[in-house]
């Protein structure tokens, strides 16, 4: 594999959603060097789907992959036991093994809309090849090169202790785990978003107690927050925007985005120059461009990547119909029901909800329509009167049509 020296591509690569390398004049010595370089990634398969924040580092490393280097991609099905407790107010569920592996199936056939998958510039690996084979012994051997003191500098530890909650000792294990896989591949980098930083930093830490060449660090921002607005990108969360949602479902929760993460959107998820944002902002400030036309060029521009440019083009067509005009979508899946079924049975068998007790939650907040009515009342019962069908609508983008049993 050729490493590619391209000064402007180098700069680029170091610059553009970048908020901190260390140590960049290393790391633009590795770069100009002969050897190809080991790239480290790693993702806790802690559900079944990546986003869009997870895209703007997979972005990142597909630009080492274009300059000749290979991205080491780890996947944390051990750590994944422990839960990374970064930014978390509370200890994350343990996983089980089986969901675990179910996830981790999916991971490469999203990142690979990003990613390039030929052998050469991309190594797939699973922290359990190494943690499996460790002995209690190893792990005190590996615990004695940390302090606590050093464990519990992590910002969202602190914030825990003083607010009272508990930090269980086995999250203090988890900087310790990641920072591990970096000795185990050899890692001449590792690149993660601004929220792993200490993780990261720990890596670096690891190698050089252990004897090893340290690697750099690169840190991609600023975070991706979610479609609400306000916090990080995140599953758990409901705000996030999934690399396998469809066209429709991806386009209308771009279109769901509060106008102040717009620009921010636009910069860590599109490949639009900054020019050209800049001046679609100042349009959107002096009147002359409205903001929803601006966000219809985002959403456009994310189903574009991860569809195609008809899919795009389609799911705009759809949300226009569907919303602008107030429309019902031509196309829904269509489920047989009773005469007389309650509704929240309804909700159910069609796959909107998955149990009776959301179902009831979604009603009484009233975010079901039937025949375009909405209604509250959690013991309505599904009535067809002369017709056969009737439309059950959840939201504002989720329809289904009721078949007469």
């Amino acid at each position: 594999m050729t490493v590619i020296k391209d000064q402007a591509k180098i700069d680029k690569l170091l610059a553009h959603r970048v908020m901190e390398a260390i140590d960049e004049k290393s790391l633009r010595t590795k770069l100009t060097g002969e050897r190809p370089l080991r790239v480290k990634f790693g993702a806790d398969p802690s559900s079944p789907d990546l986003h869009l924040g997870h895209a703007v580092v997979l972005h990142k490393l597909r630009e080492f992959q274009d300059l000749g280097h290979k991205v080491v991609f780890i996947i944390g099905d051990y750590t994944a036991m422990v839960g990374d407790p970064t930014g978390k107010s509370k200890t994350r569920p343990v996983l089980s093994v089986e969901d675990i592996e179910l996830n981790a199936k999916t991971y490469f056939e999203q990142a690979g809309k990003i990613l390039d998958l030929d052998p050469e510039k991309l190594e797939i690996r699973y922290n359990s090849e190494w943690f499996a084979k460790m002995a209690f012994r190893d792990v005190i051997g590996l615990a004695a090169r940390f302090t606590v003191a050093r464990m519990i500098e992590r910002d969202d530890f602190e914030k825990r202790l003083a607010a009272g909650t508990d930090v269980h000792l086995h999250e203090l294990l988890y900087p310790m785990m990641q920072a591990y896989d970096s000795v185990m591949v050899d890692a001449d980098i590792e690149v993660g978003s601004t929220d792993q930083r200490f993780n990261i930093l720990a890596g670096r830490e690891l190698q050089s107690k252990m004897g090893k060449d340290v690697q750099d660090c690169l840190f991609v921002g600023p975070l991706l927050v979610g479609t609400d607005g306000v916090k990080k990108m995140s599953k758990s969360l409901g705000n996030y925007v999934g690399l396998t949602d469809s066209p429709e479902e991806m386009f209308g929760k771009t279109m769901s985005i509060p106008d102040s993460a717009l620009w921010d959107w636009f910069r860590l998820t599109t490949g639009i120059e900054e020019g050209e944002i800049e001046a679609m902002r100042t349009a959107c400030e002096k009147g002359e461009m409205n903001p929803r036309d601006a966000k219809m060029r985002l959403a456009e521009d994310v189903v574009a990547e991860f569809h195609s440019a008809n899919a795009a083009r389609a799911a705009r067509e759809s949300f226009v119909a569907m919303f602008q005009r107030k429309e019902v979508p031509d196309e829904m899946p269509e489920v047989a029901v009773a005469e007389g079924a309650s509704l929240i049975e309804a909700l159910v068998t069609a796959g909107l909800v998955p149990s009776k007790t959301e179902a009831r939650r979604l009603i009484e907040g009233g975010g079901v329509k039937v025949a375009g009515e909405a209604v509250k009342d959690v013991a309505a019962a599904v009535a067809f009167g002369d017709g056969d069908s009737l439309i059950l609508q959840k939201g504002k983008r989720h329809f289904v049509r009721l078949i007469k049993e």
